[in-house]
């Protein structure tokens, strides 16, 4: 049985290094979960004078289901009522929502090589296609609060200041976006791992013979080498 996730289309179909391109649930949510900031792109199409570029943020935010249908999340989003990018949210035209990409990378390492176009590195990142909705429901505004501060660390909303007062509350937004496509893409180099030899009851020896212990300790530095050598962008 296949793994749930999103359908691919022309919309997030990875073209260059294809087989980077994952498209399952459990392949983009930890991404949004995992990194500290993530970024929303949208565009103000009644700004004249900003209509030609899109607007770029970074905020706080993470993955949730409020109807606990945890198959498939949306990304809530937590920020100033005020802000531009909350006022388009709740002014949205369209029946869907706000038009928006939601973007988060996670840095594994840096790829130094010999000539500098050759540079790079390893990284995990996942894109969001979707609609921005201004959650007004306050039950559904009370759940969204507490996950992203625990998803900023297990445990904090418990020892906060807590319930926020009114004038916290009225002041603070908090955007569902609905996912209508995403994508991960990036390396996770894998390598078999030898373990600590285990001893059995008849054995009479006091530690493990060197040799043993040299070849597992060889085999190990030569499959992580070769793993992430692998994991190399070309």
């Amino acid at each position: 049985m296949e793994p749930a996730g999103y359908p691919k289309s022309t919309l997030n179909a990875v073209n260059r290094y294809r087989n980077r391109g994952r498209y399952t649930f459990e392949d983009v949510y930890p991404i949004f979960d995992s990194a500290p900031v993530i970024h929303i792109s949208f565009n103000d199409p009644s700004n004249y004078e900003a209509r030609s570029y899109p607007y770029i943020l970074p905020m706080f935010g993470c993955t949730g289901s409020y109807n606990q249908d945890l198959a498939e999340r949306a990304i809530y989003l937590h920020g100033y009522i005020s802000s531009k990018f909350f006022r388009k949210s709740d002014e949205s035209k369209d029946h869907k929502g706000l038009s928006i990409c939601v973007s988060a990378t996670l840095l594994d390492g840096l790829v130094l090589a010999l000539t500098p176009n050759h540079h790079s590195c390893n990284y995990r990142s996942a894109i969001a296609y979707g609609y921005a909705h201004l959650v007004t429901d306050e039950g559904e505004r009370s759940y969204a609060m507490e996950l992203i501060t625990n998803n900023i660390l297990p445990g904090r909303w418990a020892n906060t200041r807590i319930p926020p007062t009114k004038a916290e509350l009225a002041a603070t937004g908090i955007v569902r976006v609905d996912i209508e496509a995403a994508i991960w893409t990036g390396v996770i180099p894998s390598w078999t791992h030898w373990g600590t030899p285990v001893a059995a009851p008849t054995d009479r020896m006091d530690g493990v013979p060197g040799y043993i212990g040299n070849w597992i300790r060889e085999v190990n530095e030569k499959s992580e080498e070769y793993a992430f050598g692998a994991a190399k962008p070309v």
